[in-house]
């Protein structure tokens, strides 16, 4: 793929009162052409699907289209990154690490766990990795480490969870709390009785959203 053809199809699908309303949706921080996430994808899709052929990940496109200013190229390289995670390797992570630091905000923060958790599904290195950043001053560094084992149901590394979350427990930050309630929601669907007794342990010092997110299947 190439940023410059992915600028012009963009433009061609943009939609100005959609992008009005997707920046306001996300505070006002990112410029949008538009383009809501079945447009998008229809932009790139059979690109994505020959860039899954050849086995490997082009970091150059992917540097190019994370610098571009409108939202969408932010989640061009979050939908690349997805779809070619099985060629993602802990040696990767330190340039995705660069994506987890910049233009931040849950949407692509969310997305890029799936890459980092696929990877730690086979390299032990990345659960080291996740207790540092889920201590890192960065909040979304941290919501990457807490979040990062979603839909791991029976994989789980249960002590690494409650690890990561016990080094976020009395912490104000929404997105912390709520990643914490989620992670906890998650796996509950898997070992319920492993989460009722974290929240029952750790409820003093639990925000009151992390366990009503944490209780819902409870």
């Amino acid at each position: 793929m190439q940023v410059r053809e992915l600028k012009e199809r963009f433009a061609a699908v943009a939609n100005p009162e959609l992008a009005k309303q997707m920046a306001a949706y996300l505070k006002g921080q990112f410029h949008f052409y538009g383009c809501q996430s079945a447009t998008r994808q229809r932009v790139y899709r059979r690109e994505l699907l020959a860039e899954k052929k050849r086995e490997k990940i082009d970091w150059q496109f992917l540097n190019q289209a994370w610098a571009e200013p409108h939202r969408e190229f932010q989640y061009v390289v979050c939908d690349y990154l997805i779809t070619l995670k099985q060629f993602v390797t802990f040696d990767d992570l330190p340039r995705i690490e660069k994506f987890v630091r910049s233009k931040q905000w849950w949407d692509t923060i969310d997305s890029l766990i799936k890459p980092i958790g696929e990877v730690g599904l086979h390299d032990r290195r990345v659960g080291k990795l996740m207790l540092q950043w889920s201590l890192d001053p960065d909040i979304w560094v941290r919501r990457v480490a807490i979040e990062h084992q979603l839909l791991r149901k029976d994989k789980m590394d249960i002590d690494l969870l409650a690890k990561v979350i016990e080094n976020n427990l009395d912490r104000r930050e929404f997105f912390i709390n709520k990643a914490i309630g989620w992670a906890l929601r998650d796996y509950s669907k898997t070992n319920p009785r492993w989460v009722q007794q974290f929240i029952t342990t750790h409820r003093d010092a639990m925000a009151p959203l992390s366990i009503r997110e944490g209780s819902k299947y409870l």
